[in-house]
């Protein structure tokens, strides 16, 4: 029975009750709810029609009336209900049947199937022991004794919490990884364990770097099983995935689902659709909002007030399901058994309805197969120095004090490195100066939101440079902050502060770790701050010193970084840097065959490798394989330059580029432009963009020439007879200037391989005074200069009281902008849009016993005029 406040409520309900009784079954009342109060109504309504994939005014007729679906309390519901005895108790009796402790429906894992004669746990250990023998060496062998006394502590705490089959099942899917030749490596607190390390599932030395495995398991542990995550090339992860349901069963394995909540953008277009307003408002309006700001900020714009309102109301609901980035659940029986499953989008996928929270809460077992760009750009790179250098290079074997690779991340040279390539992290690391793995560990988690909102950048870089001492903030805790020079800066530490500063127990500790990463952290935290205050005041910790270390918790809560997590990536960024160093032109390479990825756009990239002396050539069509390669320099060198694939070039994509590569391998090189339009497939659009990439330069034609030809010839068939099309030839045309070959790499590939765009401006920009971005770095402090380029990012960190920064490049690298809030409002509109700016600041550098770096303070912005676009480039503009 509903009321709803429909004028034939009454009659619907008595029939209703009517039925019910002459059936002999109980009356139910409900209140069909859809918000939670009166006000609401209205969003419902919009979210009805953004549902329905209409607007308000053609939902008229399908929604009540009356905002009558709410909250009622039990005493109104009676009221309410009350011609129909026993409804509502009836409500209230039904309510309490259905509830159940969905442990009850927790499934187990399916049993992993083991050599005759093993269980297990014995399984388990025979594999442990022998990676150990490859990993360590031999058992009396006297420096790895505490190794294998490690291993049977952890292998006994493994077995008692009956999770040998759980271990098994990762192994196995990390041994399909290495028997297929895909980059894996696990992170997470599973890198604190030596059994994760010998079985080949992490690469992280957890006895080396004396890491406390009860971070990973405890006796005490509450939440069930272990997690540990797998990083997999992200170009062959979906091998993986496939491999996981190939072996478990479509049935008893799905993807776990991610729910996608509502941003600034994407409310404030929702909403103008259910207010009934165009697809091209909708686009033009949500343009108008900053992709980091909020709501509240945006008053600079022509968005009608009522779609602001709704828009704001609707800010982080639910929007629709996605799937997760790498989560699988599998199960000892039908997943349908537990939660509802469903085809993905994606083709081969199946996809529960419940995000990672929901499936933690019913004890569904996930496994993270988390993709990872640089592991495809490292597996890129390194096939590549195999192919054309001649070394095969075991990326877990490459010297970790290479100290010529410190040299260049002490100078911040780190574009296209993991994790250390963002503007903030190439100005820490002159003031950080890395010299060992260690520091590396550091650098990574340094610069998160958690240690700058706690406060410890700052005092960790003084200490680190020797101008602040390395005390902790309480005695209590010197042993805990140690290795971070008395400064908090991973989360283990903060589990640890909480043991040593509040005698909390390891089971607490956990508790305390679950809730900073949880996705209500903050909230979960504060439920923990009596306990913490009580704790200390028992250690004689109070006033303002348990103040700032509670502030620290919280700050923590929401962005803390393991130091397993930071140790597996520290990893990564060794491995890359070495690359980088060693063999540029193969890790430029490897980085544009894995985008998209990173911080930077392939012309940064490209743009950074020429800086490093690395030649770099446009697509050819009888030198370029579908994808980026290598070619030598020049003949008889071993140096090697970088020639940019077909697939670069705009409108033709990796089917048909491999298909004209692959056409070449087979019958050899085109012979002419008629040649290769006989022998693959072209439409005009295909043929133009091949010309005006320059990819036609080997038939000895101009730009302007090949383009002419391209549209006569493009459509050829294998039957025709050469020499038959007409139009081919084109009359005299004046080459392209190097501006306009400039403009025409962009509009093709993006990239500019013989320069850079703000080289042709470079005269002018002098003659006014404008300075480079290498002249920048040594013009002296306080000065207030201009500078050009074009913008490579723009952020708005949520740490940064609102301050923006920006990154300009030209011909000699990239200049760090810092944009005030005030600044930003004044030139808002340039700062948002322009792809090129002139900006006018204040000088500002560090010390140099902290790196030097420098940055422009803004005060003016102005867009940068950039060469437009020539006239007659393409072969549809001849005709």
């Amino acid at each position: 029975l509903t009321r709803s406040g429909d004028p034939l409520d009454d009659a619907r309900c008595d029939a209703l009750a009517a039925v019910a009784e002459a059936a002999k079954l109980p009356s139910v009342a409900t209140g069909n709810v859809h918000y939670a109060a009166p006000h609401r109504a209205r969003l419902a309504a919009a979210l009805a029609a953004v549902r329905a994939r209409r607007s308000l005014d053609e939902m008229a007729g399908w929604l009540p009336g009356a905002p009558a679906a709410h909250l009622r309390s039990g005493r109104e519901m009676a009221e309410r209900f009350a011609r129909y005895p026993g409804a509502v108790e009836t409500a209230a009796r039904l309510g309490q049947e259905c509830i159940f402790d969905l442990k009850l429906v927790a499934p187990g894992l399916p049993p992993f199937p083991v050599p005759d004669g093993h269980t297990e746990a014995s399984y388990l250990r025979e594999l442990a022991f022998e990676g150990a023998l490859v990993r360590y060496g031999p058992r009396d062998r006297e420096k790895v004794a505490g190794a294998y006394e490690r291993l049977e502590k952890e292998l006994s705490m493994i077995e008692l919490l009956g999770f040998p089959g759980y271990f098994l099942i990762v192994w196995e899917i990390a041994d399909f990884c290495q028997r297929n030749g895909i980059l894996s490596q696990g992170r997470g607190s599973a890198v604190t364990s030596a059994v994760c390390y010998t079985l080949g599932i992490t690469t992280v030395d957890a006895v080396y770097h004396n890491l406390l495995f009860e971070r990973f398991l405890s006796p005490d542990r509450e939440e069930g099983y272990p997690d540990i995550d797998l990083d997999i090339s992200s170009a062959r992860r979906e091998e993986v995935i496939q491999h996981v349901y190939a072996r478990y069963g479509r049935q008893s394995a799905a993807q776990v689902a991610n729910v996608i909540t509502y941003r600034p953008r994407s409310a404030v277009r929702d909403m103008a659709r259910a207010l009934g307003h165009s697809q091209g408002q909708q686009d033009a309006w949500s343009k108008q909002i900053e992709r980091w700001g909020s709501l509240s900020d945006a008053t600079d714009n022509d968005i009608p007030k009522e779609v602001m309102e709704l828009a704001a109301q609707v800010r982080d609901f639910p929007r629709h399901l996605g799937i997760h980035s790498g989560g699988m659940v599998i199960c000892d029986r039908p997943v349908v058994e537990v939660c509802p499953v469903e085809w993905g989008r994606m083709p081969g996928r199946t996809v529960l309805q419940w995000d990672k929270d929901d499936c933690a809460a019913v004890g569904l077992v996930k496994f993270d197969l988390l993709g990872l760009g640089m592991l495809t750009a490292l597996q890129h790179t390194r096939d590549l120095v195999a192919a054309h250098h001649g070394i095969q290079v075991d990326l877990h074997a490459i010297p970790p004090d290479d100290t010529a690779v410190y040299d260049m991340l002490c100078a911040g040279d780190s574009v296209g490195v993991f994790q250390v390539e963002s503007r903030a992290q190439m100005a820490t690391l002159p003031r950080l100066k890395p010299r060992k793995f260690y520091d590396l560990v550091i650098e990574v988690a340094l610069i998160r939101p958690g240690p700058i909102q706690g406060g410890s950048v700052h005092p960790y870089l003084r200490r680190r440079n020797g101008t602040e001492p390395a005390d902790p903030p309480h005695h209590l805790l010197q042993k805990t902050l140690e290795r971070t020079l008395g400064v908090p800066l991973f989360q283990e530490q903060l589990m640890q502060m909480a043991v040593d500063l509040a005698d909390f127990t390891p089971a607490e500790a956990d508790g305390l770790r679950r809730a900073m990463s949880s996705k209500r952290s903050v909230e979960r935290m504060k439920s923990f701050e009596v306990r913490l205050y009580d704790g200390m005041m028992r250690k004689g910790v109070t006033g303002e010193v348990a103040r700032s270390l509670f502030e620290k918790l919280i700050a923590f809560a929401s962005y803390g970084f393991p130091e397993s997590h930071s140790i597996s990536f520290a990893q990564i960024v060794y491995t890359s840097s070495w690359f980088k160093l060693h063999y540029p032109a193969a890790f430029c390479v490897g980085l544009l065959r894995s985008q998209p990825m990173g911080f930077y756009s392939p012309q940064s990239l490209v743009a950074d490798a020429r800086r490093h002396g690395v030649t770099v050539r446009s697509p050819d069509i009888n030198a370029s394989g579908a994808l980026a390669g290598l070619e030598p320099e020049s003949e008889g060198t071993a140096q090697q330059a970088v020639r940019l694939g077909l697939d670069n070039i705009r409108h033709i994509g990796a089917e048909l580029a491999e298909q004209i590569a692959g056409q070449r391998h087979e019958q050899g090189p085109y012979a002419d432009l008629s040649d290769l339009t006989r022998r693959v497939q072209l439409n005009p659009q295909q043929a133009e963009a091949l010309a005006t990439a320059g990819a036609f330069d080997c038939f000895k034609l101009t730009r302007r020439e090949a383009l002419w030809a391209a549209g006569a010839l493009a459509g050829n068939r294998p039957d025709t007879l050469p020499g038959t099309v007409t139009g081919a030839n084109a009359p005299m045309l004046p080459g392209m200037t190097s501006v306009e070959e400039s403009i025409a790499d962009l509009w093709a590939t993006g990239i500019t391989t013989q320069g850079y765009p703000t080289e042709h401006l470079r005269t002018k920009l002098t003659a006014h005074g404008v300075l480079t971005a290498a002249a920048l770095r040594t013009t002296e402090k306080d000065r207030r200069v201009w500078v050009g380029g074009i913008v490579t990012h723009r952020q708005r960190p949520s740490t940064a009281g609102g301050i923006t920064f920006l990154n300009l490049e030209d011909e000699t690298g990239m200049a760090n902008i810092i944009c005030s809030p005030g600044v930003w409002a004044r030139h808002r509109r340039v700062a948002r849009s322009a792809a090129a700016m002139l900006i006018r600041g204040r000088v500002e550098r560090s010390p140099a016993e902290e790196g030097g770096v420098t940055n422009l303070l803004a005060d003016r912005i102005e867009p940068l005029p950039m060469p437009g676009p020539p006239g007659l480039t393409r072969s549809r503009d001849f005709k």
